[in-house]
């Protein structure tokens, strides 16, 4: 079985939002178990493909995240 790349990952989590965040938490720990094998610190999110891309939304994102052990940064796109 091929491990979750951090991109990966990553769409695995848009598409949870999207659902009404299900099973995120387990997203968020496959995220996570992918950015230490890969040696990434931060994981980056458009803005744009969120369902709430305004300022209180990334932030509530970030706080959610960062409670487990996650630091999201977003991208200029």
């Amino acid at each position: 079985m091929s491990e979750t790349t951090v991109a990966q990952a990553i769409e695995s989590i848009y598409a949870s939002i999207k659902a009404d965040n299900a099973d995120l938490d387990a997203h968020i720990a496959t995220l996570k178990a992918a950015m230490a094998r890969e040696g990434v610190k931060e994981a980056v999110f458009e803005p744009a493909k969120l369902v709430q891309g305004n300022r209180q939304g990334r932030k509530l994102m970030q706080a959610y995240f960062r409670q487990r052990g996650v630091t999201v940064t977003f991208s200029d796109k």
